[in-house]
């Protein structure tokens, strides 16, 4: 028997019980329903309080402790996390027993992190000890709290319901071992039968690799796409709260952004690039290399097959999607620059230093211009440490935002052309636009209020406008 391997992401898992009957028991009949091994994220909302929050950065457990003054800010903040999962399950379980080996689970968990953080914490009073050593084990001992909760109720709401579900925790917890990703995953599943038992996992699996040090929240995507290839799924299949569309249909219209159907693993980094994930880079490229194709489907939409990304080409040029996100566009100029190497080498290493992540660049004589998704807080220190390093050159960060058309094969389309007149007809300047020769991208820097205008746009004029030739894929 082929399996398929699913993931469930973590605003999806805080409805985990609508699911009940359209992913886990279609239909409300237990026929059937074997064959799939679910990867969980942890409920919405608790790894944000459990490390800082992902938009705003407000400060979880695990920041209020790298920063302690005083033990109460990491001590509240990690009892307010075990009454955010006692209110999460107790939404999702209708059984009082349950809910009672829920709350168990919770209170055994979470005293078991704090009585480890308190001993970390006296333990490095002393000199010979350093805390910071120790952040990094600290983030994924605390990230795997979440999943191991959302993991253990989903099996305690199955098995309420007929199931056959098996809570599987790859978070180490009390793990005296160290072992691979490849054999934390592998041992867990070891004594499992997949065709006769539903396998509940968790996204986070602690091993030797150090997930977040890589990975740091994109972790459960790289569980669950290592464990499809390690057991050779039929299909990857993650579960969203929407459909790939072909824009925002909040910014487009419900009615006007199209499903995309199918799409090759090129158009899933493309998307990537842009803030805009299907699945995270090294995760694809672990599908990829496995040649398992993957399904992205939404969890509320039962009856639809979503969009299949696999290898293969477009059977015809087309404008797959159209999308955006804000930018900080980081300027060097120096006049000396032309023909003197090193200038990209020493910005890289600034940009590297200070975990800032590159859009897209441009170059010219003597102007390198690099595309960043950072703060500006974040820019004012590598402006800092770039004016250090070349007195004589005029350093600038100036909020923008990139607006990217993504195609398997946009040759013949003139998109940038094409785009550029979208643009202009509606009364946006494009600051700069750029298309490389492989034909899968093109890219428009505008300012920051011109963004959702600009998506608007260029959606009516090359997608509206364009009669559908992609196959919907079954």
């Amino acid at each position: 028997m082929t399996y398929t391997v699913e993931k469930i992401g973590g605003t999806s898992m805080s409805r985990v019980n609508e699911l009940t009957e359209t992913l886990f028991i279609p239909n409300g009949v237990l026929d059937d329903i074997y064959g799939r091994i679910f990867v969980v994220s942890a409920f919405g909302g608790i790894t944000n309080l459990l490390l800082e929050h992902k938009k705003t950065g407000e400060s979880g457990v695990y920041a209020r402790f790298a920063d302690a003054d005083n033990d109460h800010g990491w001590h509240d903040a990690l009892s307010r996390v075990a009454i955010e999962m006692q209110k999460a399950h107790a939404a999702v379980l209708d059984h009082s027993a349950d809910v009672a080996q829920a709350d168990a689970f919770v209170s055994e968990r979470i005293a078991g992190a704090r009585n480890c953080l308190t001993d970390l914490q006296r333990l490095c009073s002393y000199g010979h000890f350093r805390l910071a050593e120790h952040m990094l084990h600290i983030r994924e001992l605390l990230s795997g709290l979440g999943e191991a909760h959302s993991a253990f109720v989903t099996s305690l709401m199955l098995q309420r319901r007929g199931v056959s579900a098996r809570f599987v925790d790859l978070s180490g917890w009390r793990d005296q071992g160290e072992v691979s990703l490849d054999e934390r995953i592998m041992t867990a599943m070891k004594d499992v039968d997949p065709a006769t038992e539903m396998p509940i996992v968790t996204g986070y699996a602690q091993c030797t690799e150090g997930l977040m040090q890589e990975f740091d929240r994109g972790y459960s995507e790289v569980t669950f796409s290592r464990m499809a290839a390690l057991l050779h799924a039929r299909e990857a299949i993650i579960h969203k709260e929407f459909h790939l569309s072909s824009a925002d249909p909040k910014l487009v219209g419900a009615g006007v952004a199209r499903k995309l159907g199918h799409t090759n693993y090129d158009v899933a980094d493309q998307m990537s690039n842009m803030g805009m994930e299907a699945i995270h880079p090294k995760a694809a490229k672990t599908l990829r290399q496995a040649d398992v194709p993957l399904r992205v489907v939404n969890c509320f939409d039962p009856a639809d097959p979503g969009t299949l990304i696999d290898d293969r080409p477009a059977e015809s040029a087309a404008v797959e999607m159209i999308t955006g996100l804000d930018i900080v566009a980081l300027e060097l100029f120096e006049q000396d620059m032309v023909g003197v190497k090193g200038y990209d080498a020493t910005i890289l290493d600034v940009l590297t230093r200070h975990g800032v992540r590159i859009v897209s660049k441009t170059s010219n004589a003597n102007t390198i211009t690099h595309y960043l998704d950072a703060s500006l807080k974040t820019m004012r220190r590598v402006e800092r440490d770039l004016a250090e390093r070349y007195s004589g050159a005029e350093v600038s960060a100036r909020p923008l935002s990139m607006a990217s058309i993504i195609g398997r094969d946009l040759r013949g389309l003139s998109v940038l052309t094409k785009g550029l007149q979208a643009l202009a007809n509606s009364g946006m300047a494009c600051l700069g636009a750029s298309q490389g020769p492989r034909n899968v991208d093109v890219q428009f820097i505008l300012e920051r209020d011109d963004l959702q205008p600009a998506i608007k746009a260029l959606h009516k004029q090359l997608i509206e406008g364009v009669t559908p030739t992609l196959k919907q894929v079954a």
